[in-house]
């Protein structure tokens, strides 16, 4: 089983914070180069991580909205909307990774409801056939973020018990 609860197809990639670190400075000079955002807006939780880090080296303003998937595998619903900020700013949305495309495609029509002068997409990782504006680089392998890992089990810090046995089973 995968740490979703689903049947293994794929191979893991071990996101580590400084491969994280990469992926963000990567993100935040491809994003540069062809667009100046107002406001970056991650995409909670995941997302938040790389979009205060990108809004930061791009020297711009930052902001969340929260998108979560009640049953795993099941289609995102908003938690908590976007600021109204970003009415008549040039928005990019930050996730972390990319498969389906479904929690981007939510975030982007709560966006455009705001009515922005532009909105563009970024991620660091694309796992699926969904293509935002930018991204770091494409994989099919699943991912493991750095902040999934491990979490604190009676006061200590241990791999996620979910990920135990599934990442035993892919050394």
């Amino acid at each position: 089983m995968s740490p979703t609860g689903s049947t293994p197809r794929r191979d893991v990639l071990e996101v580590d914070w400084t491969l994280f670190g990469e992926l963000c400075r990567g993100l935040a000079l491809r994003v540069a180069r062809d667009y100046q955002p107002d406001l970056v807006l991650g995409v909670a939780n995941a997302g938040v991580i790389p979009g205060a880090v990108i809004a930061s080296i791009l020297q711009c303003q930052f902001d969340s909205m929260t998108v979560t998937r009640p049953e795993p595998g099941g289609m995102p619903v908003l938690v908590s909307p976007p600021s109204h900020r970003i009415a008549g700013a040039r928005v990019l949305i930050v996730d972390e990774t990319c498969d389906t495309g479904h929690t981007m495609k939510l975030a982007l029509s709560e966006v455009r409801s705001l009515k922005p002068a532009e909105v563009r997409t970024a991620v660091s990782i694309c796992t699926g056939a969904y293509q935002p504006d930018f991204h770091s680089f494409e994989t099919e392998k699943l991912i493991i973020l750095p902040w999934d890992r491990e979490i604190i089990v009676a006061g200590e810090l241990v791999t996620r018990p979910d990920y135990v046995d599934w990442l035993r089973a892919h050394d």
